[in-house]
């Protein structure tokens, strides 16, 4: 896995365990990167603060966008996949459009349902089709 595939695994973890301990993710991440075991990285950092900056953005499109689905029906993870993958494709310009939804796609499926990669894949390649008009 790549460094950045590494970051995106531990930015989905900390997003994750945000939400199953109802805390806000940046003190999750602030207890993390103190206790340096296992170390976060920079990129780790960027998505797990970009998430909470945009969030109500986010979850507007995905609840927008994920048609049959809410929020609270979708899977935990699915919800935290999407999260990080949505702030990645739409706030992060430098990195491959391509990239970002082979990498988040490839986390559901390790971590979630067997529905879960094509459900991630469909939603972020829409958002993918539709980012040249999506209001940020």
């Amino acid at each position: 896995m790549s460094a950045r595939g590494k970051a995106r695994r531990r930015a989905l973890d900390i997003l994750f365990e945000s939400e199953l301990r109802d805390e806000d993710p940046l003190k999750i991440l602030a207890e993390r990167v103190e206790r340096k075991e296992p170390p976060v990285n920079e990129y780790t950092s960027a998505i797990v603060e970009g998430v909470a900056r945009h969030r109500p953005r986010i979850d507007e499109l995905i609840t927008t966008y994920a048609e049959g689905w809410t929020l609270d029906r979708m899977p935990a993870v699915d919800r935290n996949l999407l999260r990080g993958g949505t702030y990645e494709l739409l706030w992060m310009p430098d990195v491959p459009e391509g990239v970002v939804i082979s990498e988040w796609v490839h986390l559901a499926g390790e971590l979630s349902t067997d529905e879960s990669p094509q459900f991630v894949n469909g939603l972020l390649a829409r958002f993918k089709q539709l980012k040249p008009s999506l209001t940020l």
